[in-house]
């Protein structure tokens, strides 16, 4: 089975490719894969590392907005698993051209690639953003979009392409909708990253308003799994929740990460809150266990434990980065 996965240098695609070549999905024997991604800030090589040698990886470098590149790629595959997003809210509040450009247009453009090539499935990883805020209970797929930032906003307006065109086309598409993400590699603007590699070299993090917003935490492992269930099993047309089940306020996370990093309250400083910042996330993931047998195995504490430690060993992945994102590059 031939892959094409757009994103695969960023935090979760390059976990599920890792994965996949290292064949911990039994559903996706036999694949060769390859990675589309634009090496944006937030991609990198180095997350493929542990893969690069693979003779059943291709790393093309280029942009999903590219379609004389996006074409005979799509064309040249089984199945698209597209996680290429922008994806950090707070950039989409400041700058919201390029989330509608990468994850609208560039979403249409892989479609319309995949629709002329009539390629098997196409996958689109969205987020439990694109729900809104919810006071009580958890959504279920069925659930009105309802985005409150223009990241979300964007997400949601390409679920609703990639519903089009299985209906328009007959395109064999899926949606899954994740919560909330952590585990290594993931880029140090996010808050348990950041959090850490502040905390580790002495400096303080940020805790937006009362710190009381909540959200499901899920490690990206149990989300590829999530995923690699979806794109073997699932059924065509269709969006699948995948959570993690641990629900915390922003308080919460942040009193975990101050033990396991060794500080103190005294490293926390309070900011204003963020524009339209919803209150709480909650995905039922009722279809997917039920139809799939989802279920998240990486309890919370044991996986953010491993994330810490993760960061405490591999400063010589994050600096770089952090650096180049304090000069603005």
């Amino acid at each position: 089975m031939r892959i094409l996965v757009t994103g695969g240098a960023g935090f979760i695609g390059s976990h599920f490719v890792r994965t996949l070549l290292g064949s911990g999905y039994p559903g996706l024997a036999e694949v060769e894969v390859t990675v589309l991604d634009a090496l944006t800030y937030a991609g990198s090589r180095a997350n493929l590392d542990p893969v690069a040698a693979d003779p059943r990886l291709t790393f093309v470098v280029g942009n999903i907005l590219d379609v004389d590149l996006v074409d005979p790629l799509v064309g040249a595959t089984d199945a698209v698993v597209h996680f290429a997003a922008e994806s950090h809210v707070d950039r989409s509040i400041t700058g919201a051209r390029d989330f509608v450009m990468t994850n609208v247009v560039g979403t249409q453009t892989l479609l319309d690639a995949a629709s002329r090539h009539k390629i098997g499935r196409f996958l689109h990883v969205s987020t439990d953003e694109v729900y809104g805020s919810i006071d009580e209970g958890s959504w279920p797929e069925t659930h009105p979009l309802e985005p409150n930032s223009p990241y979300a906003a964007s997400k949601a307006a390409s679920d609703l392409l990639v519903r089009s065109y299985g209906r328009t086309h007959g395109l064999d598409v899926l949606i899954t909708r994740c919560s909330n993400n952590y585990g290594p590699y993931q880029f140090p603007e996010k808050v348990i990253p950041l959090f850490v590699t502040n905390l580790i070299d002495g400096g303080t993090v940020p805790l937006y308003g009362d710190g009381l917003n909540v959200r499901d935490w899920l490690h990206v492992d149990d989300h590829c799994r999530g995923i690699a269930l979806v794109l073997a099993g699932g059924r065509s047309g269709e969006v699948y929740n995948i959570g993690g089940g641990t629900e915390l306020t922003n308080k919460e996370l942040t009193e975990l990460l101050l033990e396991k990093t060794g500080t103190d309250w005294s490293r926390v400083t309070r900011v204003e809150d963020r524009l339209g910042h919803d209150r709480r996330y909650s995905v039922d993931i009722g279809k997917i266990s039920g139809e799939l047998g989802y279920q998240p195995l990486v309890p919370f504490e044991a996986g953010l434990g491993a994330t810490v430690d993760w960061y405490r060993d591999n400063r010589s992945w994050w600096e770089p980065l952090k650096a180049r994102a304090a000069l603005g590059q």
